[in-house]
């Protein structure tokens, strides 16, 4: 599986923004879904994660209320919704998927394909 993430950009704080990654390959729906982020001053987090149907939806704290997670099976895409945007924000967002579990894809564990980022500016 080969994923693409893309919507990325520059934003003033309060601003929204929408994400979409696209996965080539089989079986789709196999996997649980994640979106994590990564900027210079921290280790790459988890942001939110969705499951094979997307039926049950996880956020870290700092996405609850603000982001949205959601899929698109028949088009083997995810997306992330932003609203509310903050400077503290800005960081790389990866796109992520593994067949193992949702309970797993929120600690990290057992990814088994990344995408390769795509950056969010956030300004104040």
């Amino acid at each position: 599986v080969q994923l693409q993430a893309s919507g990325g950009g520059l934003v003033q704080a309060g601003g929204s923004l929408r994400l979409s990654c696209s996965a080539s390959g089989r079986a789709f729906s196999s996997y649980v879904m994640a979106w994590f982020r990564q900027s210079p001053e921290k280790e790459r987090e988890y942001v939110a994660v969705i499951s094979w149907t997307g039926a049950d939806t996880y956020y870290a704290d700092f996405a609850e209320g603000r982001f949205t997670i959601s899929r698109d099976n028949a088009k083997n895409s995810v997306y992330l919704q932003m609203d509310k945007l903050e400077p503290e924000d800005t960081a790389v967002y990866y796109c992520a998927a593994t067949t193992t579990s949702t309970a797993h894809a929120i600690l990290g564990y057992g990814i088994e394909y990344w995408g390769k980022g795509t950056l969010v500016t956030v300004s104040s």
